[in-house]
Formats: structure tokens, sequence, C-alpha cells
């Protein structure tokens, strides 16, 4: 059965889901490219790599600072103490996290040339600090590119990519092609419209591929089986009251038996 609403369902951006929505819609959305587009081109899954090192109080503890001292009598007619370190010093070692976001790029079978780049944002992309400028680094460097490039915003919270025009609307989706830079094409979207179906810009001569973005998931949501456990929560950032009464009508309708 599919997802109960319309377009994008909030539960899933809860953390608890949002995580595993992500990786799991980047695959759907290959999986519906790569008949399209095959064999003039490939669809492949690729890792933004995210490092983080832990301050000082975040640090994990390998061990404890005591040492072992021995005393040992020398030979000879002059007896000194000699310290011996039975066992080494204990020390703490910064704690790295290392996070992975997929995105996927479209390339040429024949010449490997990047053609297309699809990103699925996240909130590691979307909070303020040092991440989000490494994303913006990453999109401006795309944007300047012969690469075209798809962005997909479904999430309402934190603030949303640059624009000469701060876009309208809860979610949003942009397709940038090289020919018509610096304009988009850009699809602003409320709570209750229906994701839509998109082009994905290839080379000339081909046709656009194209993205049932709804489509996509609706198969997500079946696959992982999110009817059982998201609405256990509440959307966030928190619905308006009667966002919030709405969504409850949605998620209440009837989910089939396990």
């Amino acid at each position: 059965m599919p997802s109960p609403f319309p377009g994008m369902n909030p539960y899933l951006e809860q953390e608890d889901a949002w995580r595993d929505f992500h990786e799991r819609f980047l695959p759907h959305v290959a999986e519906a490219l790569s008949p399209q587009v095959s064999p003039a081109y490939l669809v492949k899954l690729e890792q933004n790599l995210y490092i983080h090192e832990r301050g000082a109080d975040e640090r994990h503890l390998l061990g404890y600072g005591d040492v072992t001292v021995s005393q040992t009598r020398g030979a000879g007619p002059a007896n000194t103490a000699t310290a011996v370190l039975t066992s080494p010093r204990r020390i703490l070692l910064p704690r790295v996290d290392v996070e992975s976001e997929s995105y996927l790029e479209i390339r040429d079978r024949q010449t490997r040339r990047l053609v297309t780049v699809i990103e699925l944002l996240s909130p590691t992309n979307k909070r303020p600090g040092d991440d989000r400028q490494r994303y913006l680094a990453k999109r401006a460097g795309l944007l300047r590119s012969d690469a075209h490039f798809v962005e997909l915003d479904l999430l309402r919270g934190w603030p949303r990519m640059p624009f000469d025009e701060p876009p309208a609307g809860d979610y949003c989706v942009l397709v940038s092609r090289v020919e018509d830079r610096p304009r988009a094409e850009f699809w602003p979207l409320g709570l209750r419209d229906p994701l839509p179906e998109i082009p994905i810009p290839l080379q000339a001569p081909h046709p656009d591929a194209r993205l049932d973005l709804q489509a996509v998931l609706h198969r997500v949501y079946d696959a992982a089986y999110y009817r059982d456990y998201i609405y256990d929560g509440t959307p966030w950032p928190p619905l308006s009251e009667a966002d919030a009464a709405w969504a409850q009508q949605q998620a209440a309708q009837p989910q089939p038996s396990a």
C-alpha cells in the first residue's frame, strides 16, 4: 500500500526515519532511470563523505592514566633504584565520526564524462555549519561546470539553498541545465501537493529521461515498511495546527495487516 499522503510524507522527515529514507530513495531513482538511459549512459551511486573530529569533552576514553613502577636492585657496591615502566600510559584519542550520504551521477558510457548529478538534500547539507559550507562549495562548482544538476529538497527544516529569489513552499526541486544557466527549472511544492514528474537532462541529441518522484516515494515507502513505525512519532518540524490535523487524518487511513 502506498504512502497515504498525496505528496511528501512529513512523517518521513523525522530523524528516526530520514537517513534510512535518503539511502533507499536514490537507489530507487537509479532503478527508474537506468532503463531509460541505457546503453548510452551509466547511472552510478556515489557518496559524499563528512568527517567530524569531536572536541575533548566528547572523546572516548581508551584506558586509564595510571603508571605502575617497580623498584629493582642493581648489583655492585652502589645499590641504586631504577624505575621500570611495566604498563603503558593510557591516553585519549580524538573521536572521528565519518558520515556518508549518497548521490547519483549519470555518465557517458563511452567516455565516462560526467553528464548529470542528482542530489537529495539531507540535514547535513542544510544545517548551518561547516558541512553546509562544504556542500555549497560543491554545489557552486557543479553550477559552474559542464554537467547538469538536479537538487531535491524534501525537508521542511533548516534554511533553503541560496536562490536569487527565496522560494515559496515547503519543499522544492531544482533542475539546472548547462545550456540554460543561470536560469533553471524550479518546482516549489506545498505539503499537500503531489510530487512532480521531472525531466533529467542528458547530452544532445538524447531526449530527457523522466523521473516520477511520487512513484519512487511510494515504492520506497512500501519496500521499507515505514507504515509499521513512522506514525508512532510526529512530523518534525512541527506542522501548523491545520496541517497537523490534516496529517493525522491522512496517517489514520487504514493500513494493511502484516
